[in-house]
């Protein structure tokens, strides 16, 4: 008996991560029901559905217990079991999208809008190897492709949307809207979003600089079925022509970028079959564009991701199924920062610093679902995959030996003569195993090794002087980053446990996880630059070992309730993560420390509201490296409601509602404001004040 997660679903997402292993038992469990036809009991939990009207995927993550390194105001980096950026695989319909930058200012999610998402899948630590190789943090996949059909001939309007929401603080706004045509065999949707936000202000009512954005998204599906088959084309589309990074030397000053995906199933005799195909080409500007940070200096960055994903699952037994699979994923980069006239620093000749980069990932896998038991399920599975990295030679502003430029022409010199070309073998293997206790107790147990490979400026990041250096690194700490093109790729072996309660009036869950990473790419201090408060450091990616581990603990509960006062419902989680290094027990980068939620939600009628507390306990554990900052303790409340009649949604809220000031943990550094004055040295990134929201959306 397993309970279904409507957490998956983008339209119903309370603020609950369920585990990898019930997810993914979930979904084996349901396979190998409709395979048998037998029914499969349901639990849920008969409480309130709180309807999200979030305005970006980050902000829907959140809901979902995602953790966020700050950045942009539409490009965060997710954080899952301690750990960001790459170590986590970020799928969109199957497309394993690139940064096209040193400073990972378009990450995947950066792509695709809130209202584009049909549905999300968050899987933290033990992922299937059927969803995806490369990651040893977990997967967060997102899938947008949806046609609908009808019983008509002829195709007709089905459905339009148009929203808006207005935010008080940076005065924030986002313009939604799609529409929808089907018939009995073809489908065609749009959805489209546009936000436009300038810098927020902090809880004592100080601008926090170079916060501002602008950004669209644009996503057509065209879809045709009939009956046994079905194809999709997705085009997509997206414009930034500036965004703020205060926790970076440098912004965006423009990303464009167009994609395709064409996605083919069809159920076979003894099977399924789904086949995808993609690509998303970039281009990427950094600069600066606002006198909230000034300078001069142009970088860009042209990329491509093609891809295509072959996957097979049959059922072997009426209790046991076998699903194969076949991917493959080549990702091309160059990174050129044009020569600034008149310069003597960024001149004569253009930087090049990654030139023709190619990241190529071949793999297969095997994944077995089996029902031993009424009460024992067990999914297994192995994946090989094969990364293959090379880059063509590179040029630094100025071949001269001698002056300020001279560490970066000897290290150019030095690159070119080097064999660049690497090749590594990542081996994923996965158990996972689910005890039904009785009817509303279960008991989970996984065990995984999972691997992922360098990326491209992990590898071929190689400048040595202090400008050069300080454009590398996606940290948000204000230091510079130099690599290494013989790192070796990370190895992490993590065993998980999990207890789940699931009645008709309660989901509680515990979750404590334990990790232990061979060949962690971290760094070392190399040298540094600055000096007093102003210190900042030189750090060369290396490999050593580190150990992390953690506890979720989450739960829901519906209080009850009568037609007269409305129904009410609590849900609450902590989560707490540690990250060391093995060699000197000394902490990783961005740990977050100790935090909770407790949610209280209010149904009568046509009205819902939700009272949020947040606490976030102080930040103490510190990478002196990457000279860490310290953060105190603080508690948010948040406030938010909204009123649906048919086809019209109207929203209310207030975010930090006490007008708290605060410091967030996993901010970086203010580097915008040490532009205007460095006399205080590096501070960290503080989150924002009050602002009161309001939001409308109508269907028609």
């Amino acid at each position: 008996m397993f309970y279904e997660p409507h957490a998956i679903q983008s339209h119903q997402c309370p603020a609950w991560r369920y585990s990898a292993i019930s997810l993914l038992l979930l979904i084996s469990c349901s396979a190998l029901a409709q395979a048998s036809n037998t029914e499969l009991e349901v639990i849920e939990i008969k409480g309130i559905n709180w309807q999200t009207n979030q305005s970006n995927s980050e902000q829907l993550l959140r809901t979902k217990g995602v953790d966020f390194s700050a950045a942009g105001g539409v490009s965060a980096l997710p954080l899952l079991n301690g750990m960001m950026g790459n170590r986590i695989k970020v799928l969109i319909d199957g497309s394993d999208i690139g940064a096209a930058c040193a400073n990972e200012m378009n990450p995947p999610l950066s792509y695709i809008s809130a209202n584009q998402i049909n549905a999300v899948t968050v899987v933290a630590g033990i992922s299937p190897v059927s969803m995806a190789g490369d990651n040893i943090a977990g997967v967060i996949s997102v899938s947008s492709i949806n046609p609908t059909f009808t019983d008509s001939a002829s195709l007709s309007h089905q459905q339009s949307y148009l929203g808006s929401r207005y935010q008080s603080n940076g005065d924030a706004v986002n313009i939604t809207g799609g529409t929808e045509f089907s018939s009995k065999q073809f489908s065609l949707k749009y959805d489209g979003a546009y936000s436009d936000a300038n810098s927020y202000r902090d809880g004592n009512d100080d601008k926090v600089p170079d916060t501002l954005y602008r950004a669209q998204n644009h996503q057509l599906v065209g879809a045709w079925q009939d009956g046994k088959e079905q194809l999709a084309v997705k085009l997509s589309h997206q414009y930034i022509p500036f965004q703020g990074f205060a926790n970076q030397y440098m912004d965006m000053t423009e990303n464009q970028s167009f994609g395709a995906t064409l996605q083919y199933k069809r159920p076979l005799a003894d099977g399924d079959l789904l086949a995808r195909v993609n690509w998303q080409g970039i281009k990427h500007e950094m600069g600066f564009f606002t006198a909230e940070k000034p300078g001069t200096m142009p970088m860009l960055t042209d990329s491509d991701d093609y891809s295509y994903q072959l996957h097979w699952q049959t059922m072997l037994s009426s209790a046991s199924s076998l699903k194969v699979g076949h991917e493959f994923y080549q990702f091309r980069l160059n990174d050129i920062w044009p020569a600034v006239p008149g310069s003597m620093m960024m001149g004569p000749n253009d930087y090049i610093n990654i030139n023709d980069g190619k990241r190529q990932r071949l793999a297969v896998f095997a994944e077995l679902n089996q029902q031993l038991t009424a009460k024992l399920l067990l999914n297994y599975g192995a994946r090989l995959e094969q990364v293959s990295t090379n880059t063509g030679t590179v040029q630094a502003y100025s071949n001269m030996m001698m002056g300020m430029m001279a560490a970066d022409a000897v290290a150019a010199q030095a690159f070119n003569q080097q064999d660049r070309k690497q090749r590594d073998t990542l081996a994923d293997l996965t158990f996972l195993a689910g005890y039904q206790l009785d009817d509303v107790q279960q008991l989970q147990f996984g065990l995984a090794q999972k691997n992922r490979a360098p990326n491209l400026y992990e590898r071929y990041s190689w400048g040595q002087g202090q400008m050069a250096i300080s454009m590398i690194g996606w940290f948000g700490d204000g230091n510079g980053y130099i690599g290494d093109i013989n790192l070796k790729p990370e190895t992490a072996r993590t065993i998980s446990v999990a207890y789940l309660y699931s009645s008709d009036n309660a989901i509680l869950q515990l979750r404590p996880f334990y990790t232990k990473v061979a060949d962690f790419i971290d760094v070392n201090i190399a040298g540094s630059f600055n000096t007093g408060d102003n210190l900042r450091h030189r750090l060369q990616f290396v490999n050593l070992d580190a150990t992390l581990y953690g506890i979720e603990a989450s739960g829901q509960w519906a209080l009850g309730g009568n037609t007269y006062f409305g129904q009410w419902q609590l849900q609450a989680d902590a989560r707490l993560n540690r990250g060391k290094r093995d060699s000197s027990d000394e902490p990783l980068y961005q740990q977050r420390p100790l935090n909770s939620t407790l949610s209280l939600q209010h149904q009568l009628g046509k009205m819902q509201t939700k009272l949020t507390w947040q606490w976030q306990d102080g930040k103490n554990r510190l990478d002196s490296r990457r000279l860490e900052n310290p953060t105190a303790s603080y508690a948010l409340l948040d406030f938010n409601s909204q009123w649906q009649h048919k086809q019209l949604t109207l929203s209310f809220g207030i975010s930090n509602l006490l007008d708290k000031d605060y410091e967030l943990p996993l901010g970086g550094v203010n580097i915008a404001e040490y532009r205007q004055d460095n006399s205080n040295g590096f501070s960290q990134l503080k989150g924002a004040g009050r602002s009161v929201s309001a939001g409308i959306r109508y269907s028609f």
